[in-house]
């Protein structure tokens, strides 16, 4: 699971891993939206940069979902703004699965997903300067300090994500780990490309509205203290 070469310097795509992949079944349902509705919304996760207008077959603005689990908050985000579109990464199966069948039951054509490794599709895969905002909520926070290598929050992905971001796009962090947070807005201000919004700026952003999720809910019934972080990208692609 681990990569060779874990100095920051190295290529976010080459850095240790962020994530397990869990041993969750596919559903009987789950496996026949992967065959039946998959390719209708799933884009490869290798090849060269995406052209998305012809993914979306529409100008519009944009909006990545760095690992969205199930896909609860992506599909409400994607109903309320019907045009914007969202693109949604997820390494496991079971969760795309159960995404492709929600987007068929309300009929929602702005979604599309890629079911690969985040790193490598951020590093090579997504085009510059393409997004309007980027969003990561509830990464799995690695509690342990000698995990906290593996958090995904990290210099080299603000770097890649920098380059992804339009000017004045939007970040959104959500995590319920008090001391992710506090390391994600120590990751935050050691960048040139990103400034804190102030919470009356998050308030008027339509882009920065989020549902509580099923993850969240759990995290406040355990007592987590849940924390939204928001920047503004304040440079052009680089």
């Amino acid at each position: 699971m681990m990569n060779q070469d874990p100095s920051p310097t190295a290529p976010f795509a080459r850095r240790v891993r962020s994530f397990v992949r869990r041993a969750g079944r596919l559903t009987p349902a789950q496996a026949r939206a992967l065959e039946i509705l998959g390719p209708g919304r799933l884009v490869p996760g290798i090849g060269e940069r995406l052209a998305l207008d012809a993914v979306f077959g529409r100008v519009a603005p944009r909006v990545l979902e760095i690992g969205f689990g199930d896909g609860e908050a992506l599909v409400a985000m994607a109903r309320r703004l019907p045009d914007v579109d969202f693109l949604g990464l997820e390494v496991h199966e079971p969760g795309v699965g159960h995404l492709l069948l929600r987007l068929e039951a309300e009929g929602l054509t702005n979604v599309r997903l890629i079911c690969h490794d985040a790193a490598e599709v951020i590093e090579r895969r997504l085009p510059l300067g393409a997004f309007a905002a980027i969003n990561i909520f509830f990464p799995d926070p690695w509690p342990k300090k000698r995990h906290h290598k593996r958090r995904l929050v990290q210099p080299p992905l603000i770097d890649t994500l920098a380059r992804l971001h339009c000017t004045g796009g939007l970040l959104h962090l959500a995590t319920d780990w008090v001391p992710y947070a506090e390391h994600m807005v120590e990751v935050l201000a050691t960048s040139p490309d990103y400034r804190v919004l102030a919470p009356g700026e998050a308030a008027a952003e339509p882009l920065a509205w989020r549902p509580e999720t099923k993850f969240e809910r759990r995290g406040l019934k355990l007592g987590h203290e849940v924390r939204d972080l928001f920047y503004r990208k304040i440079q052009g692609p680089t």
